[in-house]
Order: C-alpha cells, then sequence, then structure tokens
C-alpha cells in the first residue's frame, strides 16, 4: 500500500477493485532445507508430486497476506487459475479453504473478494491473542527442548540479516517462524494449532503495521526478549514480554489506521 491514505481506505471498505496482480512468482511457504523446515513447522515448496490445490492455496494466500491481493479487491477466478498456471477446480478448492479461514468472501452474484480490513477484526483477533499467545509462551518456557531454542535462534539471525538488507517479505516470513517455533514449544498441538491460524489472520496487519524501519529493529528486540525468558526457564516473564510484544502491535496499527 501507499502511505496511509491507501491503508485507510482498504480498512474502511474501499470500492472493489478487479484482480490485477501476479502471483506467478509466489512461493508459500518459503524455501527451508529438510529437517530445518519440518522443525519449524514449514514445509518445503510445492512440489510436481503434491496436491494441486494445496499449491494453489498457499501461493493465493501468501499474495493475500503480503497485500499483492488487496483488499475489498475481486478475485477472478479464471484469472488466478492463469496466474498461477493451475487448473480451475484446484483454484476453487482454495479459495473454499481461505474463505473458511476468513481471508476471502464469496459474494452472490459477484464472485470472490478479497476480505477488507477493519479495525474492528483486528482488535478482536488481537485480544484473543493476547489470552492464547501469553499461555503458549509460559508453556514455552517451561517445556521447550533445546532444539526449539536453537531454532529461535536461528530465526533471530536471520530476522537481523533481512532488517538489515530491509527485504519486508522476508521479515514477514521470519516472524511466522518465530511465532510457529514458538507454538510448536509449547508442546500443545492443539494450542498451536489454533496459534498458527490467529497469527496467519494477523500477517496482513503485519504489513500495515510495520511502516517504519525502526519499527521492524523493535519487532526483532521484542523477539529477542521472548527467546531469553524462554532460555531463562521464566515463564511468567515470557507471558510478559509476549503480553508487551502484542500491546506494541495493537498500538502501532490502531495508530496507522
Amino acid at each position: 500500500m501507499d502511505g496511509d491514505g491507501e491503508v485507510r481506505r482498504a480498512a474502511t471498505k474501499e470500492p472493489p477493485r478487479r484482480s490485477g496482480g501476479s502471483v506467478d512468482t509466489v512461493a508459500w511457504p518459503p524455501r527451508v532445507a529438510g529437517a530445518q523446515a519440518a522443525r519449524r513447522h514449514v514445509r518445503p515448496l510445492p512440489t510436481a508430486k503434491r496436491a494441486l490445490h494445496i499449491e494453489a492455496y498457499e501461493r493465493l494466500k501468501y499474495a493475500i497476506i503480503t497485500l499483492k491481493f488487496k483488499p475489498g479487491e475481486y478475485l477472478n477466478a479464471a484469472r488466478v487459475s492463469e496466474l498461477l498456471g493451475i487448473g480451475h477446480t484446484p483454484v476453487q478448492q482454495a479459495i473454499n479453504r481461505l474463505m473458511l479461514e476468513g481471508l476471502v468472501d464469496i459474494i452472490p452474484r459477484k464472485g470472490v473478494i478479497v476480505k477488507p480490513v477493519t479495525l474492528d477484526e483486528i482488535l478482536n483477533i488481537i485480544d484473543v491473542r493476547l489470552v492464547n499467545e501469553t499461555y503458549c509462551a509460559r508453556l514455552a518456557a517451561a517445556r521447550a527442548e533445546e532444539i526449539d531454542i536453537a531454532d529461535m535462534e536461528s530465526v533471530l539471525r536471520d530476522t537481523q540479516a533481512a532488517v538489515e538488507r530491509g527485504d519486508i517479505d522476508r521479515q514477514m516470513v521470519l516472524d511466522r517462524e518465530f511465532h510457529g517455533v514458538l507454538s510448536r514449544a509449547s508442546k500443545n498441538p492443539a494450542l498451536g494449532e489454533l496459534m498458527r491460524g490467529l497469527h496467519d489472520r494477523s500477517l496482513r496487519f503485519w504489513f500495515i503495521s510495520l511502516r517504519t524501519p525502526q519499527h521492524h529493529v523493535s519487532v526483532r528486540d521484542e523477539h529477542d526478549a521472548i527467546l531469553q525468558a524462554i532460555k531463562a526457564r521464566d515463564p511468567e516473564a515470557a507471558g510478559e514480554v509476549v503480553r508487551r510484544h502484542i500491546e506494541s502491535f495493537r498500538r502501532n496499527i490502531v495508530k496507522q489506521m
């Protein structure tokens, strides 16, 4: 988005636009090798052997999350199919899954629209994250294994490099990875699944929130504080730094909206 004005238009349901973006180079999840990918809950890139509807889902979701398809934009299924180089049926299956996740809506007699961003939705998700993610962090401080901590350290090293390059897309991917490892470290699969869903829904807001280089640095520092609390095996501190991290996100997104 270009400037705060466009952010506000997106947030207040600006008139829908027809899809024209390109998703032919979209890769979601990112390329992470073998065991490292498995540990971080990041699946490798789609291959010819993988189901086409999964590939369509992952690439279309990435395009929506990164605002290549903007809030309020109509998605023409035939055009998306052409851009992805994937048949209509897998694309429609992907759209149905994204609708269940709250990223698109199907408007009767009009088609598929990328769900507009609203401040109420953001604040509702943040409220749920505050309750669940602080608890997740407390569990992680008590239960994290050394491999979980090593993965968090690896993500933070990669994040520092991405911040120095000013690579926003890569920082978003790494933010997702960090929270994915945090969820896994709780050793509660049901909670981890819930947290991954909430965080994925927050990623569109991430692109709105992180509009200044200094805030990128703040997020990296907040992630480091979470890691230090987990390494210290201090559940209360871990929960508190996660709470501050989410509250910082809330303040920043309200300011941008």
